[in-house]
């Protein structure tokens, strides 16, 4: 299959949070192979480093989203590598399962946290260089399963409805910037971290679920992420976009 390419994106500054594996690689080497600078933050400082040395032109940041003072020091230093930032892809997220009345407070905070309260603070952290530039774009990464209503995620599932929330504030609240903010919404996707929760027969599940008849590759959520990044998408703000092979 030949993949499109996007002049656009050549030479652009691009910070991915949660980029060491999964998606998050899978939009770092997209982003690299269009010739964009890219940096990304990641807790997973094995897998950082590692796809760091296979791909050139990225620089990986070792950085806990949940500490907002930490991924603002991040933030800074990925706009001082890449000399600003043109796009931000707000990937991370952890969707561990857990039963209702298991959770705590305290199991809440930290799941925000994870799941939502970063993507506020890394956008509101690029913001003034993308201003300066004249613009830009921000891309969420949202999650199928809050419109499927899935057992055993509430938490997950009610951080990942806030994302495309904040996606419509944001995009009104940056348009007459020229800062462009849509949410990415990925149906089941086959990493690595997913086959720890299904089995052969739950993935066939998914499949028969599905209006076609392959899992979803991470580059197939990456090539959304292209577009929606590049000048051809230069009128998407403020909606969400779905790569879920017609999950229903």
């Amino acid at each position: 299959m030949k993949s499109a390419a996007y002049p656009s994106l050549d030479h652009k500054k691009v910070l991915v949070t949660g980029g060491a594996t999964g998606i998050g690689a899978a939009l770092v080497e997209g982003f690299a192979r269009q010739g964009a600078k890219v940096a990304f933050l990641d807790i997973d400082e094995t897998g950082g480093r590692d796809l760091a040395a296979r791909i050139d032109g990225t620089t990986f940041i070792s950085c806990d989203l949940r500490d907002t003072s930490a991924l603002t020091a991040a933030v800074r230093g990925a706009q001082t590598t890449l000399g600003g930032v043109d796009i931000l892809l707000n990937n991370a997220a952890s969707d561990d399962r857990h039963a209702l009345d298991d959770v705590t407070p305290e199991y809440w905070d930290e799941r925000i946290a994870t799941n939502l309260r970063h993507l506020f603070f890394a956008a509101q952290a690029v913001v003034p260089a993308m201003r300066a530039a004249g613009g830009g774009a921000i891309v969420n990464f949202g999650s199928i399963s809050w419109h499927l209503g899935l057992p055993s995620l509430v938490v997950y599932q009610t951080a990942k409805a806030g994302i495309e929330g904040l996606t419509r504030s944001l995009a009104r609240e940056l348009g007459r910037d020229n800062i462009r903010v849509t949410t990415i919404v990925p149906g089941s996707v086959q990493t690595p971290r997913q086959a720890r929760w299904y089995t052969p027969e739950g993935e066939d599940n998914i499949v028969a679920g599905q209006c076609l008849n392959e899992r979803i590759q991470p580059a197939d959520v990456a090539a959304l992420a292209l577009f929606l990044a590049s000048d051809d998408a230069r009128m998407c703000t403020g909606h969400a976009y779905f790569v879920d092979a017609g999950w229903r």
